[in-house]
């Protein structure tokens, strides 16, 4: 599956991958699908020594699930497929043997969340305030919630997925280990993210590569776990009080 929302450009050992959708970033299939693909590619592409993800736009970083796409979701085969998306460009996170730099410029919600919690090094700027809005629209963060959970901590997790409504802001997010810096401008979150990018440039890939393998160790069984999770929000996504939040939404 293609996407027109969906761009990279490598230079230098460096491949910065951006997606973009008018929706406030949102998330269809055909978007996750293409990122999927490039993470893997990128990953097994030798001419690439780091990977810079990013959105489009100076504002929303990602406003998660596409509301329009769940909406669409008829039956709990149609629901699992458009989750696994999320899952799928997890996994491919997880299985990049690739320095993942995360630039987030802006508010992140949802499966937003779960990306930058996949990424390897997330940098971001003082607008980045994240939410996991999941529940309230009947469901959870079940596929993200791993990723989620494994930068946050269980307790981190927990405290913004039952507090639904409610953006936290990034210095909370940077405290618990989300991001790791916090800049008053894109610009500076820009200069410091190809700097950073640069920098790792010089180090031993595979020095870098075996470091990765211990940054995601235990998480072996996710290929597996993400599936279930999957289908649990596949089944979830057609309950007639998640129609109802999600007409509501749209």
């Amino acid at each position: 599956m293609t996407s027109p929302y969906v761009k990279q450009h490598t230079e230098n050992g460096i491949s910065t991958i951006e997606f973009f959708h008018p929706a406030h970033n949102s998330l269809p299939g055909d978007i996750l699908a293409k990122l999927a693909n490039t993470i893997t590619e990128a990953g097994q592409d030798d001419n690439i020594l780091v990977i810079i993800l990013k959105s489009g736009g100076d504002r929303t970083f990602c406003a998660g699930a596409s509301f329009k796409e769940l909406i669409s979701i008829e039956d709990e085969k149609t629901g699992e497929e458009f989750f696994m998306g999320f899952a799928n460009v997890i996994n491919a996170m997880r299985k990049c043997p690739k320095f993942i730099i995360g630039r987030v410029q802006g508010k992140t919600v949802g499966g937003g969340v779960g990306l930058a919690s996949a990424m390897d090094y997330c940098m971001a700027t003082k607008f980045a305030s994240i939410k996991l809005s999941e529940l309230n629209i009947g469901i959870g963060p079940f596929v993200v919630g791993p990723a989620v959970a494994r930068k946050l901590g269980v307790s981190g997790m927990s405290q913004i997925a039952i507090d639904a409504n409610t953006f936290y802001s990034p210095e909370w997010a940077k405290d618990k280990g989300l991001f790791t810096h916090v800049y008053d401008s894109t610009e500076a979150l820009d200069e410091a993210v190809q700097a950073t990018a640069e920098h790792l440039c010089t180090y031993n890939p595979e020095a870098m590569k075996e470091m990765k393998k211990i940054f995601w160790n235990g998480c072996d069984d996710w290929n597996t776990l993400l599936n279930e999770r999957a289908k649990v929000s596949g089944r979830l996504v057609l309950s007639e009080f998640t129609k109802e939040k999600l007409k509501r939404f749209a």
